[in-house]
């Protein structure tokens, strides 16, 4: 019984976490706000420079990948 008494309580002591972040979360974005929107476009520029930056490695053309086929292989000899 010590265990269920124990397990209680911790699932208690989580929600009570989760209340006190929820409060603080909300206090410090209404307290904050100017200073957070302010910053959007700037990390929205950032984003898109980041994403251009990592999803165009594959464009590289290092040499990895051969597209060079031998004219031989399909004509019957």
């Amino acid at each position: 019984m010590s265990d269920q008494h124990e397990t209680q309580r911790l699932s208690r002591a989580r929600w009570v976490l989760y209340g006190f972040l929820a409060i603080a979360g909300f206090f410090l974005f209404t307290e904050h706000r100017a200073h957070v929107l302010g910053i959007l476009p700037y990390l929205f520029l950032l984003a898109c420079l980041l994403m251009h930056l990592f999803m165009h490695h594959g464009h590289g053309g290092d040499g990895q990948h051969s597209h060079h086929h031998d004219s031989s292989e399909g004509e019957p000899k």
